[in-house]
């Protein structure tokens, strides 16, 4: 089983393997897997749900189930 120090040391090997020239989309994919895989905080996505409200960008419900094949 790893642990978070083998984790980072692989990582820090693999971005050292990485030509230089690529290191700039490196950087940027793993910039983006976080973005994707951590949450904002409650607040923030509550603020940015009730600003979405207060300017009508809602839709109903049964048009967010349309498409959807789910039994």
């Amino acid at each position: 089983m790893y642990s978070y120090t083998d984790y980072k040391d692989e990582i820090i090997q693999e971005v050292q393997a990485t030509p230089e020239e690529y290191r700039p989309a490196l950087l940027e994919i793993i910039r983006l897997f976080r973005q994707s895989v951590t949450l904002p905080p409650a607040e923030i996505t509550f603020r940015q749900g009730w600003e979405e409200v207060r300017l009508g960008e809602t839709r109903p419900v049964y048009e967010l189930w349309e498409d959807i094949d789910a039994e």
